[in-house]
């Protein structure tokens, strides 16, 4: 059936009457009549979709998907062939839970094929589910995930800290300071001395470190697979040094992004304040010392990034 606003393959057996303006849906498609689904949405041939699933606009889900009760896409989502949603942490053939759980997808986010989505996790804004991934637990802003059970491989256009210095901006007795493309994030290249009795690195506060430190922490024992930081700091700078093995940080000034290795003594990492940052790939003996210039205040912390895109200016 072709209507003014959708197109209805005839092959297809469709409730709802809400479907969005130039909405597609294809040949052995079965839409239940509670279903919401936007404009400019294309469902490809053998898909289902409950009564209780909300779509947004410029979604694609591609064949062979089954959209169950309690899921929530939002715009510009892609659902690659065969990915598997569930809504029930504990199935049982004719009972049935008092409600189920919902599942979200946010904008531009991206399910790749064979994918398996648990119940009652979000999958954040503009990140990516790999092929064949099991995701057992939420997935952050950004993140691109893979595997069983799923965890983070890397962060979307984070690119790689070598490409990511553009100049020096100034040499300083004792240290280095090195630009990136990230607003205010700086490395400091700290001097190293190293003769017969060992190694030494040296950094003072107020000139490497550039700010006066009222708190330090240490970051240590992190299982590989997880992931810290996930914030930013209305007035609190950050300098990072990870004395001991290596762990990559993620900095992100809401309009570029941008991965740093850091694995040596005498490199430092000066984060702003209005910096989203991010720590994970902890090698299992990393020792993540971080100096702080205010004492801990939980006001100071911007924990949701869409919150902090909107203190940045990103978004309205």
């Amino acid at each position: 059936m072709v209507s003014m606003s959708c197109y209805i393959h005839p092959l297809s057996d469709v409730a709802s009457k809400n479907i969005g303006r130039n909405s597609r849906v294809w040949q052995y498609v079965v839409v239940l009549a509670g279903a919401k689904i936007g404009c400019d949405v294309n469902i490809c041939s053998h898909c289902l979709v409950e009564d209780d699933v909300v779509i947004g606009d410029r979604v694609t889900v591609k064949s062979g998907v089954q959209l169950w009760d309690g899921l929530r896409i939002h715009n510009d989502v892609f659902i690659g062939p065969n990915a598997t949603f569930t809504n029930d942490r504990l199935p049982r053939s004719k009972q049935y839970p008092e409600k189920f759980l919902h599942t979200v997808l946010e904008d531009g986010s991206s399910v790749g094929a064979g994918a398996v989505i648990l119940p009652g996790i979000t999958i954040g804004a503009n990140s990516m589910v790999a092929a064949g991934a099991v995701v057992t637990r939420s997935v952050p802003p950004n993140a691109i995930v893979a595997g069983n059970p799923a965890r983070i491989m890397g962060y979307v256009d984070a690119g790689h800290s070598q490409n990511a210095i553009t100049e020096v901006v100034g040499e300083h007795p004792g240290f280095d300071v090195k630009k990136t493309k990230v607003m205010g994030v700086n490395l400091h290249q700290l001097d190293r001395f190293t003769d017969i009795r060992g190694s030494l690195t040296v950094g003072e506060f107020e000139r490497s470190v550039p700010f006066s430190i009222k708190r330090y922490f240490m970051v240590f024992d992190v299982p590989s697979m997880e992931t810290r930081g996930e914030h930013a700091h209305h007035r609190c700078h950050q300098f990072l040094i990870c004395v001991r093995g290596s762990c990559s940080v993620v900095a992100d000034d809401g309009v570029n992004r941008q991965e740093f290795v850091l694995d040596r003594p005498d490199v430092g990492m000066h984060l702003p304040p209005m910096v989203w940052g991010i720590q994970y790939k902890y090698s299992a003996d990393a020792l993540l010392l971080v100096f702080a210039s205010e004492y801990y205040d939980s006001e100071d912390y911007i924990r949701s990034y869409a919150e902090f895109q909107k203190l940045a200016g990103v978004v309205a």
